[in-house]
């Protein structure tokens, strides 16, 4: 019984057992009987608010009658709008859930592709380490790393890798093409079933085009270096489509070390049908080599010491590879549906990073780390629907499957100028995840329906350590060094998760609005290496290893309206408790325990399109972060520097930021967006958005903070009645001087030397705030338009 997590909350998991054995226990008579159609849906926002999904609307029934009067007022709020497909989206129950086209994600200004992901309220996308390195995320009040624990697909194939050797959950989205997005589907909270691994914060599903008859050519230019080719088209091949879109990519960046960023980009997808009904096979390429500016030291910087665009270390960057084979086959009928997903991912990763600088190494040596990923992964995605009846109540149930596969080879050690001298891990990996879920929605009145859900997870693997005895670390410090194998294992866990929700609504008569109540359990799958291990493969100390399952729970109460004709705006609050904020510490091997965390917080959106060329937007999102219980540890160690504070090099530089506290580090509190689009289909276009990062506690006594980020971007272009555009897009035209990123820990830099010169090692560093500078303004002009030179037979001259 050591293995299965214990089932809490039992009332609430067996009433939702019950519900879902009502519903698949229902005759298969019950699919045959004749259902009111009944359109209930949010309406269609524009650019940047995005599409609220049909969340009334009900299962399709056998044949359409005409609506009861009950259900006349209904019809008016399905008037605009664009349904999402069941068979791929559970039916909507949070008031956070929203789905955007290409246009609308291309609407805004970005600078890199992972920031077109900020067109989801809430999220903020930053960078601070190179152009080709996963980003980091932050949302409601989660500083989720690399990809923690929001979760990413493009086509149904996942973007976060498990047990990743720089963070769990890394998710690189460098190689996305925004303008091939067909939709963009976003979800927050643990309340869906159909959300597993990596999930449990929010989930971003991208899906790209089926086809482009027309095609386009998309050719940028800018600051710093920047240049970018895009081409895409699709042909009538083999009864269907082949699409074809290939990226070039370079850029330098304003750091004293350029950038030299070098990426190129491929998608070829044959499609048949429809996104209901048919048939796609994607073979997508990508590889991007570049160098990196890590984050620096802000007292060098005040001091004069070291310029805001330098670097410690100008050997720090990386290169990634990414190579996908996925197929996609779904079929939609009057009373059921079904899609299936397969893919075949190779990802390579290796990235060159020194946080420390001279902490541990005196020069000439430094802290440089080099890991390196390896893996490829196996999955599907099966789903099946059906709409029926039960006593005269339209039901919609579906059941569907989800298992992955991570056959892995990863590591990581000293190096120096890209030259690696130690091992601290060198793994091979089998990370498995199965989901089994299924979830029921009844639509009891026109104005009242609930959804009830369930997920069985079952993760498992095993670790296998191939480190070399002779390259172990405790060769080069002295300390005692134990063979890899000694965190060698296997461990497996089942994981349990209800799901809940109610809609009200729309009521026509109350601003057309809707009333949301969710609440749902999920889990965080933690590294396989740190839940097995039992030694620090640097230090040799002994510890406890940590659970591969973290619950956590949340739920959320909101609101949507229409008060005016063109204004659609959205409330929510929200609740999320985690058991522990565990992190995987790749640098050092080791897995950092974490207390339980709670985030408390609202989101506002609102979205205001009065006339067809005028349309703006604005969010705000608040969160109250905090760790829950007292921090015994690192009190001790606390006391620990401050009474032996005397015996250490940099004594008192090493105190500030120590002291045990409530605050969860990095934790967004206030992110803040806003934007206006003005111009028609043709002719003058132009917009101005504005995007704010507030100040984050980055130790958990809050004694060191970030600075608040709040940048302007603007765009006017022109658009040709033929389908060309002319655009010009400026970055941070504020000159906004903060950072881009901030951390909060201990370091010694190569600048540090004029200020303490005999430092040998032996310290917790200099605690202070080490950012990645905000980049100072750029332009970049953009000419994009239909791709016709293919079009014209061969040997004859395209007309222009």
């Amino acid at each position: 019984m050591k293995d299965l997590l214990m089932f809490e909350h039992c009332g609430a998991r067996c009433f939702s057992l019950c519900a879902l054995t009502l519903a698949l226990s229902s005759t298969p008579a019950l699919a045959t009987h004749t259902l009111p159609t009944i359109d209930v849906a949010g309406a269609t926002t524009r650019a940047s608010h995005g599409t609220a999904r049909p969340s009334g609307k009900p299962p399709q029934g056998a044949q359409a009658r005409p609506a009861p009067p009950t259900e006349s007022r209904l019809a008016a709020a399905a008037e605009n709008v664009s349904p999402r497909p069941s068979y791929r989206d559970a039916p909507v129950t949070s008031s956070s859930t929203r789905s955007f086209t290409s246009d609308q994600v291309t609407s805004r200004s970005y600078e890199q592709p992972g920031q077109a992901l900020e067109i989801t309220p809430g999220l903020i996308v930053s960078q601070h380490s190179g152009a080709g390195k996963a980003n980091q995320y932050f949302l409601r009040g989660f500083a989720l790393d690399h990809g923690y624990d929001i979760g990413l697909t493009i086509d149904g194939m996942p973007i976060n890798q498990a047990s990743h050797v720089h963070s769990n959950g890394y998710a690189d989205a460098n190689f996305i093409i925004p303008e091939l997005f067909s939709s963009v589907d976003v979800r927050k909270g643990p309340y869906f079933a159909d959300e597993g691994q990596f999930s449990s914060v929010g989930a971003i599903h991208m899906q790209y085009l089926n086809s482009a008859p027309k095609g386009f050519v998309t050719a940028t230019g800018g600051s710093f270096g920047y240049g970018r080719l895009l081409g895409v088209k699709s042909y009538a091949v083999g009864g269907g489509d082949l699409l074809m879109a290939l990226e070039l990519n370079n850029y330098n960046g304003p750091w004293e070390r350029p950038d030299e960023q070098r990426k190129i980009n491929g998608v070829a997808r044959w499609s048949m049908g429809t996104e209901t009904n048919g048939l796609a096979v994607t073979a997508m390429a990508y590889s991007n080599h570049w160098f990196a500016t890590d984050q620096i030291p802000m007292h060098d910087v005040a001091m004069g010491l070291m310029s805001r665009w330098g670097t410690q270390d100008p050997s720090d960057g990386g290169n990634a590879t990414r190579y996908s084979l996925s197929m996609r086959w779904s079929e939609t009928n009057k009373s059921d549906f079904s899609r299936f997903e397969g893919y075949l991912i190779r990802t390579t990763t290796n990235l060159y990073d020194d946080f420390t600088y001279n902490l541990n190494n005196p020069l000439p040596l430094n802290d440089q780390v080099h890991q390196f990923d390896r893996r490829s992964m196996y999955g599907i995605n099966a789903l099946h629907g059906w709409n029926y009846s039960v006593a005269s109540k339209p039901v919609e149930t579906r059941v569907g499957f989800q298992s992955r596969y991570d056959e892995i080879r990863n590591g990581s050690g000293d190096s120096f100028f890209r030259q690696q001298y130690d091992e601290v891990r060198n793994d091979y990996l089998k990370n498995f995840s199965h989901g089994l879920w299924a979830d029921t929605t009844v639509y009891w009145t026109p104005w009242f329906r609930t959804t009830g859900g369930f997920r069985l997870d079952y993760v498992h693997g095993s670790v296998n350590s191939v480190l070399n005895p002779a390259l172990a670390p405790g060769w080069f410090t002295g300390t005692p060094f134990i063979l890899g194998t000694a965190n060698d294992g296997q461990l497996g866990r089942w994981f349990t998760s209800p799901k809940a929700g109610a809609v009200f609504g729309p009521f026509q008569d109350i601003a057309h609005s809707e009333f949301f109540l969710n609440f749902g359990e999920g889990f965080r799958e933690e590294d396989l290496r740190g839940s097995v291990a039992h030694w620090d493969p640097v230090s040799g100390a002994y510890g406890p290893n940590n659970q591969l399952l973290t619950k956590t729970r949340g739920a959320e109460a909101g609101v949507r309206a229409k008060p005016l004709p063109g204004l659609d705006t959205t409330l929510s609050l929200f609740w999320q408790d985690f058991d522990a904020e565990n992190v995987f510490n790749g640098d050092a091997g080791v897995t950092g325990y974490g207390r339980p965390g709670r985030r408390l917080g609202f989101e506002w959106t609102g979205n205001y399109a009065p006339t067809s060329w005028i349309n703006a937007y604005a969010e705000v999102t608040g969160t109250h972060a905090r760790f829950r219980g007292s921090d015994a540890p690192q009190q001790a160690a606390y006391l620990q520097l401050v009474t032996t504070g005397a015996g250490d090099p940099l004594f008192p530089f090493n105190i500030p930021g120590n002291a045990p506290g409530n605050y969860l580090m990095l934790a967004p509190v206030w992110v803040a967006k806003s934007g206006i689009d003005l111009g028609e289909k043709t002719g003058w276009f132009g917009g101005l958005y504005y995007r704010y990062f507030g100040s984050r506690p980055l130790t958990e006594d809050g004694q060191i903070k970030s600075s608040a980020m709040a940048t302007v971007n603007a765009r006017v272009g022109y658009r040709f009645e033929n389908g060309w555009k002319l655009q010009v897009d400026a970055f941070n035209i504020t000159n906004n001087r903060s950072s881009a990123i901030d951390y909060g820990y201990g370091a010694f830099a190569r600048q540090d030397y004029f200020l303490l010169p005999g430092y040998a090692g032996g310290s917790n560093g200099i605690m202070d705030r080490y950012f990645k500078p905000q980049d100072p303004p750029a332009v970049r002009l953009t000419l994009s338009g239909p791709l016709t030179l293919l079009d014209q037979p061969a040997g004859v001259a395209a007309k222009f």
